[in-house]
Order: structure tokens, then C-alpha cells, then sequence
């Protein structure tokens, strides 16, 4: 991938997901091991206990394969985990994370919890049959700003002897890169009062981040600036001399409606990446 910004028409992505869907291997048997916790015997108090865990959904048998760590969408205060029905039955593994959420957390729990569950992955996706060298952070929504957070911002994995450069890339579908507004609200900012603060994607653009894939909606319908703000984060990153960001722009999806689509995409991505 390069710098590119692709606007993709409905007519595109469902040729996309027509080819997907035959190239699907019928001879994989797949399992889900459920609800592990990730923090193990650290957990930093009971809610985090209770909540981080993860489901691993993984080819039997399977030799090699990419594994997407996918946080679910929610504005920080809601959500559950679950495996994303478009990326299943596809060859690669997804992990999917519940974290803690507002207001019984509050930042950087959030960010905590998403570096531990990416931690736990990295250490042990490989005895599951994955490829540690391919592993994706993803995410929708809040969980797109959290996987962009990590993925882009040394100090979260730091905590756990990891690092971004250990990720193949980050995959974000309409995630927030200014600051989150749930942590803007924490801090008693106004929903309409754009930060850029460390607590901000778009602080941390670097030109040694692992790859970078930025899915939005239509700008004219997508929640409003969620476009914009992507499209800044793929010319800054430009700017500092990333190689490799490209933002994908799905015409005519809504913040809501986009999320299928983006995950058709996203998994023609992982698996061509494996294929170069």
C-alpha cells in the first residue's frame, strides 16, 4: 500500500464481497476460545476483572495465519465484544476485546485495557497456529480511535514489553483522530471543541508507524467531521514521511451503515498483504 485516497462506490464493494465470498475455504474447521482474561493476575481493579476478556476465533489446525484484533464500537460508554460475521470462514483468526467503559472507567483505562488485550495476542497467537508477523489492530468507531491510539502511541504497549513495530498494521473504520469525545467530556471540553492533544491520534503521526489503513464513510452523511479528521491524519502522516497510509472513503454509507463494507475491504486487505 502507498498514499492513495480511494473514494469506493457501492458497485466496487460488492464486487469485493462477491469475491470474497467464493474464495472462502470449505474444508476449515473453525473454533472460538471464549471469554479469556487478558490482564490475567493484573488486572488493575475488579471492573477490570470482570470486563477485559476476549473471544479468539481461529482456523483448527491452521498454520501461519494473520490474526485482526477487532474493539468494538460504542463512544467508550457501550458495546460487547463479537466476531464480525464478514471476516469470518476467511482463513485469518479475530480476537475480539471488551475493555472498560465510561463511567465506570475513565482515560487511559480504556487505552490500558486495548494495549493489554494487544499484548496478550502478540504473546500468544503464535502457540494458537497464527504468524506473530501478522497480526492487525483494528477496530469501528471508538474502537478504530483506540486501535489508532495503540497502534500509533509507544507508551501503551511499552507498558508490556511490546512495541507497534510489532504490529503488521493498524486498521481503522471511522474512528475518531482528535481526541475521543468521551475523554474530551472527561476533561469538560464541549463535543464541539475539536483537541489535538496526547491524548490524539493525530499527536502522535511518526514515519516509523506500521502500516495505516483509514476507513470512512461518506463525508456528506458520515457523523460530522469523521471524514475530515481521517483525511488530516492521511496528509499528516504524508507530511512526516510515512509510507504507507491510504484512507478509503465508501460512498454513500452513513457511520453506521459503513461498517460492513469496511470489513469486506478490510479483509481483502489482510489477506492480499500476505499474498506480497
Amino acid at each position: 500500500m502507498s498514499h492513495r485516497l480511494w473514494s469506493l462506490p457501492w458497485v466496487a464493494l460488492l464486487a469485493c464481497q462477491l469475491f470474497l465470498a467464493q474464495s472462502v475455504s470449505a474444508d476449515v474447521t473453525y473454533t472460538i476460545d471464549r471469554d479469556i482474561g487478558y490482564w490475567g493476575d493484573d488486572a488493575p481493579d475488579d471492573y477490570a476483572e470482570e470486563r477485559c476478556r476476549l473471544d479468539v476465533y481461529r482456523p483448527e489446525g491452521g498454520e501461519a495465519f494473520p490474526t485482526v484484533i477487532w474493539f468494538h464500537a460504542g463512544g467508550l460508554t457501550a458495546g460487547e465484544r463479537f466476531i464480525p460475521g464478514e471476516l469470518r470462514k476467511s482463513g485469518m483468526a479475530i480476537v475480539a476485546a471488551d475493555y472498560r467503559l465510561n463511567p465506570k472507567a475513565e482515560a487511559p483505562a480504556y487505552l490500558e485495557d486495548a494495549a493489554a488485550a494487544t499484548a496478550w495476542v502478540l504473546d500468544n497467537i503464535e502457540a494458537l497456529g497464527g504468524d506473530p508477523d501478522r497480526v492487525y489492530i483494528t477496530g469501528a468507531s471508538a474502537g478504530g480511535y483506540l486501535a489508532t491510539m495503540v497502534g500509533l502511541d509507544d507508551r501503551w504497549l511499552a507498558a508490556h514489553d511490546k512495541s507497534p513495530s510489532d504490529l503488521a498494521g493498524i486498521i481503522s473504520l471511522s474512528g475518531q483522530m482528535i481526541t475521543h469525545f468521551t475523554v474530551r467530556k472527561e476533561q469538560g471540553v464541549t463535543g464541539t471543541q475539536p483537541v489535538i492533544d496526547d491524548m490524539s491520534p493525530l499527536f502522535h503521526v511518526k514515519p516509523d508507524a506500521p502500516t495505516l489503513v483509514l476507513i470512512t464513510g461518506d463525508r456528506d452523511v458520515e457523523l460530522f467531521g469523521r471524514y475530515e479528521e481521517n483525511a488530516y491524519m492521511w496528509r499528516m502522516m504524508q507530511v512526516v514521511g510515512h509510507k504507507d497510509t491510504t484512507i478509503y472513503e465508501l460512498d454513500g454509507f452513513n457511520h453506521g451503515q459503513m461498517t460492513q463494507p469496511a470489513l469486506f475491504l478490510m479483509r481483502r486487505l489482510v489477506l492480499e498483504d500476505g499474498e506480497q
